[in-house]
């Protein structure tokens, strides 16, 4: 595994993602942290290449992305099947 280095515009980022989820983000995250689903560790708006997963789950190379009113358009519907099919290469 690459050694992870500080990143700070990554931080910053991940914790605005973070301070403005929407309702369904929330809802999901109050099931997902404190290893409530299955013992495994899910963290949020975890950056991934040039994309931040809504949420994550290392040890099983899991990603959760939670796509909702925000991707109605085409052109939002295209960008998403991008980050899907970049988020599958990358495992």
């Amino acid at each position: 595994m690459p050694k992870r280095t500080s990143q700070p515009w990554r931080t910053n980022r991940a914790r605005v993602l973070r301070a403005s989820s929407t309702s369904a983000e929330a809802l999901l995250w109050s099931k997902l942290r404190n290893r409530q689903l299955g013992n495994r560790k899910f963290v949020r708006q975890h950056p991934i290449g040039s994309y931040f997963a809504d949420f994550a789950c290392r040890d099983a190379m899991l990603v959760i992305e939670i796509d909702g009113e925000t991707h109605s358009t085409a052109h939002e519907n295209e960008r998403d099947a991008i980050r899907d099919r970049f988020m599958q290469h990358e495992g």
